[in-house]
């Protein structure tokens, strides 16, 4: 069973209103990067992307960072991991990154993110940003940004849907 607890109008107006908090509490965009988890952390990256450049007039560079080898679970998966790449690839020496990710869970993901970073050079200062925070952390991540906090059970899924993976922007919980 599934309820839309975030519709197409609701994301949009989160995808702004996360776009005007950046804004606010940068006083300069020089040396920021916009990197996006993929899958669909990178294409919340884009639509972050877009909405900022039309409010500040600024095409902030951005990034799809696979993290698929940095996974703690890969042995637990029983699958064979499909690594598909980092697109439009970046120093991230001295920039300040801006991270961003659908969901925020345990945690796990993101760790493996702050790893697979690395790779790019040592960043000045990372934030985070999460358009959906579910609870359940289990390591110490908290997001700089938050579209939702939706507190969830643990049997309980949290789905992000996005345009281009899944034909239109909007939010799900399964049950």
């Amino acid at each position: 069973m599934e309820k839309i607890i975030i519709d197409t109008e609701q994301f949009q107006r989160t995808i702004s209103r996360i776009s005007h908090q950046i804004i606010e509490k940068h006083s300069s965009f020089d040396d920021v990067v916009l990197v996006g988890i993929k899958r669909r952390g990178a294409e919340i990256a884009e639509m972050l992307q877009k909405r900022i450049a039309e409010l500040a007039q600024i095409e902030l560079p951005m990034m799809s960072l696979d993290i698929t080898f940095y996974r703690d679970d890969l042995e637990q998966t029983h699958q064979d991991p499909v690594y598909s790449g980092s697109e439009h690839t970046l120093s991230l020496q001295d920039k300040k990154v801006i991270l961003i990710d659908d969901v925020l869970f345990t945690g796990r993901t993101i760790r493996a993110a702050l790893d697979a970073l690395l790779d790019f050079g040592r960043a000045s200062k990372i934030e985070l940003v999460i358009f959906i925070d579910r609870g359940h952390r289990e390591l110490p991540i908290r997001a700089d940004y938050v579209g939702k906090n939706i507190p969830t059970a643990r049997s309980e899924k949290i789905q992000v849907r996005t345009q281009h993976y899944d034909g239109i922007n909007q939010v799900a919980l399964m049950t």
